[in-house]
Parts: C-alpha cells; sequence; structure tokens
C-alpha cells in the first residue's frame, strides 16, 4: 500500500504562483509513475503532469505545457507540481495519483492509477 498526501494549494491571482507538493510513504518502491490531476466543477478528471519515479521522464498535458513543472526526490518521496503563470480556468481539485508497475501512466486515463490522495483545492481568480 501507498498513502498520498498532497500540500500546497490555496487561492492566487490570475498571474500567480503555487507550488503543490505530495508526500507519499508506505511501499514506495512500487510505484512506478506519479500523476497529478485535477477536476473543476462540473467538469471531468483530466491528468495535467506525469512524472517517471525512476527516469523522472515527464510529460505534461497541453493545457498547462510551458507553465507547469512536475518533478520527484526519490530521496524524501516527494512530488511536485510548479504552477507558474496560474489562469482562473486552472481553479480546480488536484490529485496526487500514483501507478504501480504495470499501471498505465496514462494523462488520459485516470483508471489505470493505483493509488490516489485526497486531493488539494487550487482557487484563481481573475
Amino acid at each position: 500500500q501507498v498513502q498520498l498526501v498532497e500540500s500546497g494549494g490555496g487561492s492566487v491571482q490570475a498571474g500567480g504562483s503555487l507550488r503543490l507538493s505530495c508526500a507519499t510513504s508506505g511501499d514506495t518502491m512500487s510505484v512506478a509513475c506519479m500523476i497529478w490531476f485535477r477536476q473543476a466543477p462540473g467538469k471531468e478528471r483530466e491528468g495535467v503532469a506525469r512524472v517517471y519515479r525512476i527516469t523522472g521522464t515527464t510529460a505534461y498535458a497541453d493545457s498547462v505545457k510551458g507553465r507547469f513543472t512536475i518533478s520527484r526526490d526519490n530521496a524524501k518521496n516527494t512530488v511536485s507540481l510548479q504552477m507558474n503563470s496560474l489562469k482562473p480556468e486552472d481553479t480546480a481539485m488536484y490529485y496526487c495519483a500514483a501507478g504501480s508497475y504495470g499501471s498505465k501512466c496514462d494523462l488520459g486515463d485516470d483508471s489505470g492509477m493505483t493509488y490516489w490522495g485526497k486531493g488539494i483545492l487550487v482557487t484563481i481568480s481573475s
């Protein structure tokens, strides 16, 4: 089992920055990838950014490319999401998710993830 706890959410004005963190514990060696998802009110959940635990290889949704940066610190068992140039449309609940080895680790498919955090709210005002 792997436990995930998000932190760092809050409210900022458009153009501002926030940094989300996801602390992982438990059987972290079983994790192949980490993805940040988000879900805005009335919308489907979408994958925002992915990082592979061993290689550090990243991928981003087009909507955040160039503004968000995902990183991992395996020594501290944390994954972070640096969000810059925030827009009102970035307002959502943000979830940290972990995929075990064999998981799809696909930004477009949240059903492939094994473990989920409870989520944290990010609100961007115009």
